[in-house]
């Protein structure tokens, strides 16, 4: 398959040896996801997951980010439509139903949307210099596009809400201890870890790696099903307060936020 369609979206797919690494390549934005990228990745997942030649997929990100988060200049489209916020869920979908696996290799920070990412994925390797969290509430948003589906299955509701109520990062340590993430590992050795892990899978029985993926998966989907519609709804509600404008002007200013509760 044809994966060189995707550079124009800022997003590198590299296949050998059955292994597809996918690179997030915004270094100069962090990563951030912009509406080509988002729609790139979805598509390049979606493609992944029936590709003969690919037995597992890395997703790590360009430069010193992993991905910083949504773009908050470019993550719709020129002409915003009535169904562009109902289709964002189009990237979860496509991460819990791949039926590739999906081994994150988290190089730098992973925030916000970001995170979400990181998180979908099956296997998560982290750098010892990488932070991760979900900071929506930073900017006055609902963490609504799907860290309140995959934070609570991974540590549990009281930690979820912890984290996500208070849009803290963590490291790479934290996250490891509390069952956030898979593994930490030395930033210089990161890839090679998640690239090692992914040959391992590609050298096994395909059918059952994915179905075993694909089996476990259906929780997931169950936690998407029953969250991520109003997850979207609410964050969208959220976009419209005071207090959202506030965190905005205030990132664009350089200054902390003056929060109101309006």
């Amino acid at each position: 398959m044809d994966y060189t369609r995707f550079a124009a979206c800022n997003l590198r797919v590299e296949v050998a040896d059955a292994v597809a690494v996918v690179t997030l390549d915004r270094p100069d934005k962090r990563n951030a996801i912009d509406y080509p990228l988002h729609t790139g990745l979805e598509e390049a997942i979606a493609q992944l997951s029936h590709d003969p030649n690919v037995a597992a997929v890395v997703l790590t990100g360009a430069g010193t980010a992993f991905c910083a988060g949504g773009d908050v200049k470019g993550f719709y489209p020129d002409e915003v439509g009535p169904m562009t916020t109902i289709r964002t869920k189009s990237l979860v979908q496509a991460m819990v139903q791949c039926e590739a696996p999906l081994i994150a290799a988290v190089n730098g920070v992973a925030a916000g949307l970001g995170a979400t990412i990181a998180l979908m994925c099956d296997v998560i390797y982290m750098a010892d210099t990488a932070r991760i969290g979900d900071t929506h509430v930073n900017m006055g948003l609902v963490a609504g596009d799907g860290g309140a589906v995959i934070w609570p299955l991974l540590v549990g509701p009281h930690r979820a809400k912890e984290f996500l109520m208070s849009g803290k990062l963590l490291d790479a340590v934290e996250a490891e201890r509390i069952g956030l993430i898979n593994h930490v590992v030395p930033a210089a050795d990161l890839l090679d870890a998640a690239t090692s892990y992914a040959r391992l899978l590609a050298g096994k029985a395909r059918p059952a790696v994915r179905w075993t993926k694909m089996l476990i998966n259906q929780a997931i989907q169950q936690s998407v099903n029953a969250t991520l519609a109003l997850g979207l709804a609410t964050e969208q509600l959220s976009s419209h307060t005071a207090d959202q404008k506030e965190a905005m002007a205030a990132f664009f200013e350089k200054r902390p936020p003056k929060f109101t509760g309006n």
